[in-house]
């Protein structure tokens, strides 16, 4: 394996500069290009947990045999729609060297975790609108972990403070970024899980992503799991914030494994 940093930008926007980390697999000569997961770490769009969400999940894919990317975008004082270039960036930026990263450009997936999760959400829905209609910005697949979706009753309002710089609700920036509403025929499929315990974002935020999948017959696979809060990342025990909290194992990663593997006929 080989891991190398690309900057995506040249030049620096409120002393800023996103990046993308690659954690790349071997190449096997005459073998199959790889699908490539892009992690987009949560972080309430003021932070980034990189060090939860980022490179310990890359990681985990990369022993499913897949390559993975771990994005470094914009958040907070930098605002809508600086976050979802970044992640346009991104994918661009993957699918134009998948060849030379020995990834298939036609099987990447986004993945997010929380405020990341409406990063990657984001860029499933609003992909044609801010990239031009041009298919290159458009994910074929997305894994969404709990999720922020929603503007509405159930928002994590922190997150849409940071992402808009704005808490008047009615604005136009709030409504477009309830992303419930903005599923459409070319939203990409999407494998989601939630714990129906999270204080913080609640479960309806992918409860609504879902109806919105299912009026639009996207598919979806959704897994719900009964315990635990917000924040579980990879859900083992060799992590504290989740050890000894769990009443079975959570393998939500490997079930997302099996999914990927089924989305592309691997």
């Amino acid at each position: 394996m080989r891991i190398e940093r690309h900057f995506l930008r040249k030049e620096a926007i409120a002393g800023f500069v996103p990046s993308l980390t690659l954690y790349l697999l071997d190449k096997v000569e005459n073998g199959p290009l790889r699908p490539m997961v892009i992690i987009f770490p949560g972080g309430a769009y003021i932070n980034k947990a990189e060090n939860w969400e980022g490179e310990r999940v890359a990681i985990e894919y990369n022993r499913a045999g897949f390559n993975a990317a771990v994005v470094d975008y914009s958040v907070s004082p930098i605002h809508h729609p600086q976050p979802l270039l970044d992640a346009m960036a991104a994918i661009r930026y993957v699918r134009e060297n998948a060849i030379s990263f020995g990834s298939d450009p036609n099987k990447t997936i986004v993945l997010g975790f929380s405020a990341g999760g409406h990063l990657a959400a984001s860029l499933s829905t609003l992909w044609h609108k801010y990239g031009d209609g041009d298919r290159i910005y458009r994910p074929d697949g997305a894994i969404l972990s709990y999720p922020v979706i929603t503007t509405g009753e159930f928002a994590h309002k922190e997150s849409i403070v940071n992402l808009t710089g704005k808490k008047d609700e009615d604005s136009g920036e709030w409504r477009e970024l309830s992303l419930e509403n903005q599923v459409d025929g070319n939203t990409p499929p999407t494998f989601l899980w939630h714990t129906l315990n999270d204080t913080i974002v609640p479960v309806e935020n992918t409860l609504l992503y879902v109806s919105a999948l299912r009026r639009h017959k996207i598919p979806f696979e959704l897994h719900i799991f009964p315990e635990g809060d917000h924040g579980l990342s990879l859900c083992t025990e060799e992590l504290l914030r989740t050890r000894s909290i769990f009443p079975r194992k959570y393998n939500w990663v490997e079930l997302s494994v099996d999914w990927i593997t089924q989305l592309f006929k691997l």
